[in-house]
């Protein structure tokens, strides 16, 4: 899948291009003329995110001339150490004449094994200079064999980590192995180095999906797709230079490339955490997360922060309340195969109502129904994304491609749409209402039951901060809170009066913390096994 291809250098300030993007992304309305006339008219002013030309759609082209504007400047801090745009372009200048000598090429995939450091901003630099792309994986938290599948689908033959991470990475056969903490200390300076410039839709990084549910998946995603969320706004989350932003999550998350680049680009400076994620957002303007880290900070330790965003999972109104009443807080929501987020709400507090926005610029939604027709406004349907959003698909796996990635009638077959397996409806402001996941769309004594609209109104328990909802059988549910002092009887009663009978769970269990994946969400696989760890056996009961 070749996205469209709108330039072939960076870019500042070009109206023509803008002018292109907006010939281009014009709505096919015959695609959608079963509407009724005034629906048609809704579905295209809904549909369409703002049209925005970013400054530049090629990353590294933004950094470097951060590094040219402001030398001096910090452009990250972690552990006492710093490092200055000049010397962070310095260094991933010479890191890249190293990996060319190496045999990396444009279009190539170096791998990224390691963790939170100043080393791993100058192998991302350094790499997309040469026109690769990195793949990011966490060292000591993903397994061996993940980091093997990563390499041999991937095709990588370099790797980069740290040398305290030698027995994370274990022995790749086929790969040459390099520990940055030890090479860029052994480069030798160089001249300004020229390299060749590269079109926007090159890869920029893979992701590997996490592989709860599988094999794990690699999306490729270009720099365009980046750039045209952290070069425009709201994305961009009004980040300036001498703001700092907080850096505290795993680099094989999706969300981590908006801290670094949103930062980066910017030339504001990335504050890289240890291992207190409070501590370093105590002390940043600008936070990026999960619904359930937030949910874990003491706000009043965090009330430097001048504009946090969430994504990953559904935000709960009590936490959204909360960051609301002192910062600009916006909810967000978009699988990685759309880009980190491809929907966005600047959400103001109570006197609003939480959604996830409307599409981020440059980018279309579409709520259709199973046979990918559109639905009327107002209905519910699962969401497809379209634009500049759309990544290049799934590395090495056509049959995925061929079923998430499709055609989109509506801007044209020459582009893509991605199904995002999300269900949601427009409401009357043109904002999306998320009702959950198509998974989480269960059947509980034969009624479907949507999971997550269970746990949005337990989260309206007087105390309640988080809640999620399970499906243990065919016709039980059991619902998690926290913080442990919710009145567990009352989350059941806020069910049963909103909601018919077959929603109430059999069990609310109050807990101090809902565990997390390595990557900030809420861990159900963990929450399961503890609910059945906690019922009596069978046998037991018998007797």
């Amino acid at each position: 899948m070749k996205l469209p291809k709108l330039q072939t250098e960076h870019l500042h300030h070009n109206d023509n291009s803008l002018n292109d993007v907006k010939r281009r992304f014009h709505f096919h309305r015959e695609a959608f003329s079963e509407l009724s006339m005034s629906d048609q008219i809704i579905f295209e002013k809904f549909g369409q995110g703002d049209y925005a030309n970013p400054d530049y759609f090629c990353l590294h082209n933004a950094i470097e001339a951060q590094a040219s504007l402001r030398p001096e400047a910090i452009a990250a801090i972690h552990e006492g150490q710093s490092i200055s745009y000049h010397s962070l372009n310095n260094k991933a200048d010479r890191l890249a004449i190293f990996l060319q000598s190496q045999g990396v090429s444009p279009s190539d995939a170096v791998g990224l094994f390691l963790t939170r450091s100043i080393p791993m901003l100058i192998g991302i630099l350094a790499i997309l200079k040469l026109g690769a792309c990195y793949v990011p994986q966490h060292a000591g938290v993903a397994p061996k064999r993940v980091l093997r599948h990563v390499c041999d689908t991937a095709e990588i033959k370099v790797v980069l980590s740290l040398s305290h991470h030698a027995e994370d990475i274990g022995d790749l056969e086929h790969q040459n192995v390099f520990y940055l903490d030890t090479l860029l200390e052994q480069l030798n300076p160089v001249s300004t180095p020229i390299f060749a410039s590269i079109p926007p839709d090159s890869r920029c990084f893979i992701l590997f999906t996490s592989g709860t549910t599988g094999t794990p998946n690699g999306v490729q995603v270009t720099h365009q797709n980046v750039a045209n969320i952290v070069m425009t706004a709201p994305g961009n989350l009004g980040i300036k230079p001498d703001m700092k932003v907080g850096q505290i999550l795993s680099i094989a998350f999706d969300m981590c490339a908006w801290e670094i680049f949103v930062t980066l680009c910017h030339g504001a400076t990335l504050l890289i955490r240890g291992k207190e994620i409070e501590a370093t957002v105590s002390q940043a303007d600008a936070v990026i997360a999960t619904p359930s880290i937030l949910a874990n900070l003491n706000v009043e330790s965090c009330q430097s922060i001048q504009v946090a965003a969430v994504a990953g999972e559904p935000c709960p109104v009590p936490l959204a309340d909360a960051w609301a009443s002192f910062c600009r807080f916006y909810n967000s929501c978009g699988p990685t195969e759309t880009t980190i987020i491809n929907t966005a709400q600047h959400y103001l507090g109570p006197s609003q109502t939480l959604t996830i926005g409307k599409p981020t610029p440059n980018n279309t939604v579409y709520i259709l129904d199973e046979d990918m027709k559109p639905c009327a406004i107002g209905d519910v349907g699962e969401m497809w994304a379209g634009g500049l959003c759309v990544t290049a698909g799934y590395i090495g796996n056509e049959v995925l491609n061929a079923e998430r990635y499709r055609p989109d009638p509506f801007l044209g077959e020459e582009y893509k749409m991605f199904r995002t397996r999300d269900l949601g409806k427009w409401n009357e402001n043109g904002e999306l209402i998320h009702l959950g996941r198509t998974d989480d769309q269960v059947k509980v004594l034969g009624f479907r039951v949507e999971l997550d609209s269970v746990s949005r109104v337990i989260e309206k328990t007087a105390g309640c901060h988080q809640a999620v909802t399970l499906k243990v059988d065919h016709k039980t549910l059991v619902a998690f809170v926290t913080p442990a002092s919710v009145v567990t009887a009352d989350a059941q009663q806020s069910v049963k009066t909103h909601l018919p009978y077959y929603c109430v769970p059999k069990t609310v269990v109050a807990l101090e913390t809902l565990p997390k994946t390595p990557r900030g969400k809420i861990d159900k696989r963990a929450l399961m096994a503890l609910y059945q760890a906690s019922q009596t056996p069978i046998s037991e009961e018998v007797s």
